[in-house]
C-alpha cells in the first residue's frame, strides 16, 4: 500500500513524525507536508504565487518534502507531480495537534488535506489529537496503524473521507471507538484591540478555548467517554431538508 502522508502543523512537527514511523511498517509512506505551521487555514489553495519543493533531512537520511505552501497545496503537489507516477492508495493528514471536532472541520488544515485527496479519487483519512498540552501521540500513532491495517482489508470507494479524533490519553485507556456524527462546536471568540507605538491599531483574534455540545452519537460524546471518534464526512454539503422550503419561496420570488 502507498500513503501520501501531510498535515496542517508542518513537516518538522512531532505528529507527522512519530505517524511516519508506525506507518512505514505496513505501508509505503510518502512525505509531503508544508514548511510550516499552517494551521486553522482550512482549504486554502495557492494560486498568486509560485510553489517550492525542497527536500528534508532527518538524522542525515531523507525523510520527506516540504512544501511552502498549505496542506491543500501538499496533497494537489503530491498527486499531481511527486506521486504522479504511483498513485497513493490512501491519504492521510496529521497526527493534528489540537481537536478536530464539530465545526472545527470547517476551519481545518488537517481535515481540508483528507477532503481534497476526495475530491481527487483518492480515499482519505484526518487524524487529530483532542489534547492542548501533553501529546499522547504515541497512543494515536499506533490505533491509527490498527485503523489504516484494517482500511487495508476492504475496498474503499474513492469518495472517502474519515475525520478520526483521539482522547489525549494512554493506549490502554482507550475505552473503544465509536462512529460518529459530527457535533456543535461552541466558539468564545473575541477581537482585541491593541495599539503599536505608531498609534495604528490592530486586531488579534482570540479568546477563550472552544466548548463542544456534548450529544448522543457526536464525536464530542466519543471523546468524552474516552472513546476514539471517526466520523464519515461527505462531499455534498447540500442542505435537502431545506430544499422543498427554498423552492416555496422560490415561487413567489420576483427574478424580473
Amino acid at each position: 500500500m502507498k500513503i501520501l502522508l501531510t498535515n496542517d502543523d508542518g513537516i518538522y512537527s512531532e505528529g507527522i513524525q512519530i505517524l511516519k514511523k508506525y506507518l512505514d511498517n505496513i505501508a509505503e509512506v510518502t512525505v509531503i507536508a508544508p514548511d510550516r505551521e499552517r494551521s486553522t487555514i482550512g482549504h486554502a489553495m495557492t494560486l498568486r504565487k509560485p510553489l517550492r519543493i525542497k527536500k528534508v533531512k532527518i538524522n542525515g537520511d531523507f525523510w520527506g518534502f516540504s512544501l511552502d505552501g498549505t496542506p491543500t497545496d501538499c496533497v494537489i503537489v503530491g498527486l499531481l507531480e511527486i506521486m504522479k507516477d504511483k498513485k497513493p492508495d490512501l491519504i492521510v493528514s496529521g497526527i493534528n495537534q489540537g481537536p478536530n471536532l464539530g465545526d472545527d472541520i470547517f476551519y481545518s488544515g488537517t481535515v481540508s488535506a483528507a477532503v481534497e485527496g476526495a475530491m481527487r479519487n483518492v480515499p482519505s483519512l484526518a487524524v487529530s489529537i483532542t489534547g492542548f498540552e501533553d501529546f499522547k501521540f504515541e497512543s494515536a500513532a499506533l490505533f491509527t496503524k490498527k485503523i489504516v491495517s484494517n482500511l487495508m482489508k476492504n475496498s474503499l470507494p474513492s469518495n472517502l473521507v474519515l475525520n478520526v479524533n483521539f482522547p489525549n490519553i494512554d493506549y490502554e485507556e482507550i475505552k473503544g471507538v465509536e462512529i460518529t456524527r459530527h457535533g456543535k462546536r461552541v466558539y468564545q471568540d473575541e477581537v482585541k484591540i491593541i495599539h503599536d507605538p505608531q498609534g495604528t491599531t490592530h486586531y488579534w483574534l482570540g479568546g477563550e478555548l472552544p466548548e463542544g455540545n456534548i450529544e448522543p452519537n457526536t464525536d464530542f460524546e466519543a471523546i468524552d467517554n474516552n472513546k476514539v471518534s471517526i466520523t464519515p464526512l461527505s462531499l455534498d454539503l447540500t442542505n435537502y431538508q431545506m430544499m422543498p422550503r427554498v423552492k416555496d419561496w422560490a415561487k413567489i420570488w420576483n427574478f424580473k
